[in-house]
């Protein structure tokens, strides 16, 4: 983030807390549902589709289109959007004025809750003193503190991963400047970053696994990495506090690798990996020390001379600051009102996440999805288009800290299932742990026919994933055929996790993500310092905003809502997977357990 006069400053986050304030505006309430269920309607076999309007929406979308100016304006004008900071406020109160400025009504920020610490980093730096100089590229990892100044410390090389390792660096890191993190093998880049779906990729997304592994459907493999990752998560935060009450300098961590080798050449990850601690974004959970974190060359360099036992040291500057402890997350919300007298209560909801890292500028995760999502409804508000279902745009913050936004805007709208409190559930992050309740569904979450989503950087839709709605794979079948010369063609019923769709699955509402080409989104861009404006393909984008305009528009437009799943009942997966008692021949079952 460049750095800005103190009394500019000010100015911006005195305008962040008015555009805020605009979040009280008050709201149309919500309708009651219909006295007969709309999805006990029968489904028809052949769609009835407005050819007319797909010509229409293609030519405004591939011919007049906005999306690279949209683009600019908030990964260049804004820049990286973590959650909380007065840069994510800034996109909120953009995004409603954009959509208002382009035709929409109600544009609107709602408040999901509080989420916790707001934070900015203004300037960060390190370079190698001894036995050479040499610049490092280097960032803070979100929510750092910062350093009193410039401070130079010796590097030692710290390796922690039990209890058990704590002891032998008791007393010995005082002013040091921590290398925290194993060196890992950094291999040539022999593959490309940059990859299309070929056919045979998409005909494997098409193919349905049948997972032959337990615990809902995990391998023993994933099993064990789950294990792992949970071990880690429990040491991490008595790592930050040791490292604290050590009185360490600073902690520089090496970034991680990404597919094809891409994690290198300069390019650094900086996200939730990266930080020291599960949940630094929480005052009372904050990280005490400085922590950066590397390009894998400058770590190598750093970590190779510790290990010969050379003396080496390093000047590093960490330039943060706090802007809030109790900040709260808002999502913006506008419409497309619809017209239909019977229809018009019903809504067709998309989006994507309006938040992003800090290392880049949020351009592919998920800027994309964002314009994306305002230009399929800049496209049909440009068409003058009257849709019997209204149409709501909804930009989700908190998505990379799990999911808030979308999941909060699902428990105040449609529903929620409480969660386990068992000991080892409180351990697991919120959007972890497993419910222990039935799901309590609220009147609106009858109204919403589906939701449609973008999150996967910024490569054109190939098709979609219905997320085991199989009922909703013949209507979609029918909704591509003319979209075949865009390159949409696969239709899967897979599920795909890890973004904003699933809040709207898990209470019981269709909610789906798109097919995309990945190109170099795994490789390179994905929460890195490569995500950028120039990691965007405009050709792609155009794709992606028309097609999703049509399938928005079809899903407004249809005599039905979308087919949907029974409801969810996750009280009941555990017993569900339970095994069957009493079915082995002449096993004795064990005697209860003795009470104590």
């Amino acid at each position: 983030m460049s750095t800005k006069a103190s009394c500019l400053s000010a100015a911006v986050f005195l305008s962040a807390a008015i555009f805020l304030h605009a979040a009280d505006k008050p709201k149309t309430a919500a309708p009651a549902p219909a006295a007969t269920d709309p999805y006990a309607e029968v489904q028809p076999a052949t769609e009835s589709l407005d050819l007319d309007m797909y010509q229409r929406i293609r030519d405004e979308g591939l011919n007049h289109s906005h999306v690279m100016e949209f683009a600019t304006a908030l990964m260049d004008g804004i820049g990286p959007r973590l959650t909380g900071s007065p840069n994510l406020a800034k996109a909120n109160a953009w995004t409603r004025d954009t959509l208002t400025k382009i035709g929409l009504d109600n544009a609107h920020l709602e408040d999901w809750g509080e989420f916790g610490l707001g934070w900015q980093q203004i300037n960060t730096w390190a370079r190698m003193v001894t036995p050479d100089t040499a610049v490092l590229i280097v960032q803070a990892t979100p929510w750092s503190p910062p350093t009193p100044g410039p401070v130079t410390g010796d590097v030692t090389f710290v390796s922690i991963a039990a209890e058990k390792d704590f002891d032998q660096y008791k007393g010995k890191l005082a002013g040091k400047v921590v290398l925290f993190g194993a060196m890992r093998e950094v291999p040539p880049v022999d593959k490309p970053l940059f990859e299309r779906n070929t056919e045979k990729d998409l005909d494997d997304i098409e193919e349905y696994p049948v997972n032959a592994g337990v615990g809902g459907g995990l391998t023993p493999e994933m099993q064990t990495r789950m294990r792992e990752r949970m071990e880690r998560m429990r040491l991490i935060d008595k790592i930050a506090q040791f490292f604290a009450d050590e009185k360490v300098a600073a902690v520089i961590e090496p970034s991680r690798d990404a597919k094809n080798g891409g994690g290198s050449g300069g390019t650094i990850f900086d996200d939730n990996g990266a930080t020291l601690g599960r949940t630094p974004y929480l005052a009372d959970k904050r990280v005490k020390i400085p922590v950066v974190v590397a390009a894998i060359e400058s770590y190598g360099r750093l970590y190779r001379l510790t290990q010969a036992h050379a003396p080496v040291s390093v000047e590093i500057n960490v330039d943060s600051k706090v802007t809030g402890e109790h900040e709260h997350g808002f999502d913006t919300v506008a419409e497309i009102p619809g017209t239909d007298p019977k229809l018009k209560e019903q809504v067709v909801m998309l989006g994507g996440h309006l938040d992003s890292w800090i290392a880049g500028t949020g351009a592919t995760d998920n800027g994309a999805g964002t314009i994306v999502a305002m230009e399929a409804v800049r496209i049909l508000k440009a068409l003058d288009v009257k849709p019997r279902r209204t149409i709501r745009i909804a930009l989700w913050t908190g998505e990379e800290e799990g999911i808030f936004g979308s999941k909060g805007y699902c428990t105040i709208h449609f529903g929620s299932a409480k969660l386990s409190t068992a000991p080892d559930q409180l351990e697991l992050p919120e959007f972890m742990r497993r419910a222990e309740g039935p799901l309590e569904v609220k009147p609106e979450q009858k109204l919403i026919s589906g939701y449609f989503n973008v999150d996967n950087g910024t490569g054109k839709i190939r098709g979609i994933y219905t997320q085991g709605n199989a009922a909703i794979a013949p209507i979609f079948a029918q909704w591509i055929a003319p979209l075949k010369d865009l390159g949409v063609t696969t239709i899967t019923n897979r599920n795909t996790g890890g973004t904003d769709h699933l809040s709207f699955d898990a209470v019981g509402i269709p909610g789906f993500q798109f097919i995309q080409d990945m190109l170099d989104y795994e490789s390179r861009t994905h929460h890195s310092n490569e995500d950028v404006v120039e990691r965007l393909q405009p050709a792609d984008l155009k794709q992606i905003a028309t097609v999703e305009a049509i399938f928005v528009y079809n899903a407004a437009q249809r005599d039905q809502m979308l087919p949907r799943k029974p409801l969810p009942q996750p009280d009941a997966e555990q017993k569900k997977r339970a095994p069957i008692e009493g079915i082995f021949p002449g096993a004795v079952p064990p005697p209860p357990p003795e009470k104590k």
